[in-house]
């Protein structure tokens, strides 16, 4: 049993990844208003198809020989344990009438393939592209979510995709920014660090934007700007004061704190 119960086999590395699954799916479920058997259907599905990624991952890297093959049977095992959690879960959702969200998992097997070759090819790390594009697909659990409290699909459902996504691919960039300042001697000069910090800046500015915009029309309720308006303050912050010899980790779980943070202001101005 211990060589199959491996926690680096089981559990995602890559700490700051929950939050990109997390966060939708509580702002979704929220979002629907009613939380019901099926909403425990759907959660424990997307858990499962965001667990599989690690065990499978290892075994694609164990056969390009990066891993050592005394994981082989741990990862067989978790992946057979999360595949079957989640069909069992999945076949639940068909079953109660929610077959059409497995539309949603479609753009996942793309990109879920897209991240295995590069860990073949050992270049899977630093891959913004993936990053930003994985986030959006992970962001379509917030439509789900909301969709099965409601019981029926409603398009305000895309635009709640859109603004989560929109975060999360906010909270990346702000972690790259931040990884790349750590490296630094010294603070450079103000026009130097506005350059460095443009990319999160522009995305963190036209979210805030584009949030406040939908508040004034009444497209959404009209205190939802209010988290954008942490990320944005917190994305200046970070390229006025850049990180300079920061750790990786304590970036990240800055950046983790923000998320977490922005996802009760959204629960709290939605309702």
């Amino acid at each position: 049993m211990s060589r199959l119960l491996r926690r680096q086999v089981a559990l995602p590395s890559d700490h700051g990844s929950w939050g990109f699954l997390l966060s939708p799916l509580l702002i979704g479920l929220f979002a629907g208003g009613r939380w019901t058997t099926v909403s425990l259907y759907l959660v424990l599905a997307a858990l499962s198809a965001f667990l599989i990624r690690q065990p499978i991952t290892t075994i694609i890297k164990i056969y390009s020989e990066r891993r050592s093959r005394d994981d082989l049977d741990a990862a067989i095992f978790w992946t057979i344990v999360y595949g079957g959690i989640g069909l069992l879960h999945v076949a639940a959702l068909v079953a109660r009438g929610f077959g059409h969200l497995l539309y949603l998992a479609i753009p996942g097997l793309p990109v879920f393939a897209w991240h295995l070759y590069l860990v073949s090819r050992r270049t899977e790390r630093r891959q913004l592209m993936v990053q930003l594009v994985g986030a959006g697909t992970l962001a379509l659990s917030a439509p789900a979510a909301m969709w099965v409290g409601l019981g029926r699909p409603e398009p305000i459902g895309w635009l709640l995709w859109l603004l989560t996504w929109a975060q999360s691919a906010a909270a990346i960039l702000h972690a790259y920014l931040g990884l790349r300042q750590r490296t630094m001697k010294s603070a450079p000069a103000i026009g130097v660090r506005l350059r460095m910090g443009r990319r999160a800046l522009v995305l963190t500015s036209c979210s805030l934007l584009g949030a406040l915009g939908f508040c004034v029309s009444g497209a959404v309720p009209r205190w939802l700007f209010v988290p954008y308006a942490l990320q944005w303050t917190e994305t200046l912050r970070a390229t006025l004061r850049p990180a300079i010899g920061a750790k990786p980790q304590a970036i990240g779980y800055r950046q983790l704190a923000v998320s977490a943070l922005f996802t009760v202001l959204f629960i709290l101005a939605w309702r």
